[in-house]
């Protein structure tokens, strides 16, 4: 593990309020810039799949945890009571981030704007760094070797 320093918004803004500010930030650039020209049945259609996709995602990775008895609250990272390994886990360690990366893609789907695309890419980037990694500092320290082997197993997203 590293020894990076905790920053001031290291696990204090809860994932889905970032998926929604960016969601905004998406919309509003859509608006001023060019989009691509697509029939909006398409667009909405291959959209919204992918944003139900997400959705999917990340409602499996909750229910794995609520199954698991362990805090889905990613602020209060502490309170895991559980190294979750089973179930969408198996795949990513952090299978809800996916989900909402999904999401936020097939928003850009529906929006039909190139530079909208730039959001799923800002919340994986601000995700990793703000989110992920504390969270790996909180899980190695709570969970030790059982956590590294899970480290080494498993990808980070996907």
């Amino acid at each position: 593990m590293t020894n990076e320093r905790k920053h001031p918004i290291d696990n204090r803004i809860p994932p889905p309020v970032v998926v929604l500010l960016i969601g905004v930030a998406m919309a509003v650039t859509a608006w001023f810039t060019p989009a691509i020209q697509i029939e909006n049945n398409v667009r909405f259609a291959v959209g919204g799949i992918v944003l139900v996709m997400g959705i999917l995602i990340v409602v499996r990775g909750a229910r794995t945890f609520w199954k698991n008895k362990t805090t889905i609250n990613p602020v209060d990272i502490e309170q895991a009571s559980a190294l979750v390994t089973d179930g969408i886990f198996r795949y990513s360690r952090n299978p809800m981030y996916v989900g909402f990366t999904v999401v936020l893609t097939g928003w850009a789907i529906c929006l039909a704007a190139p530079w909208a695309f730039i959001g799923p890419v800002v919340f994986a980037l601000f995700t990793n760094r703000f989110q992920i990694i504390p969270e790996e500092r909180v899980m190695h320290a709570k969970f030790g070797q059982a956590y590294d082997e899970y480290r080494a197993n498993v990808r980070r997203w996907v």
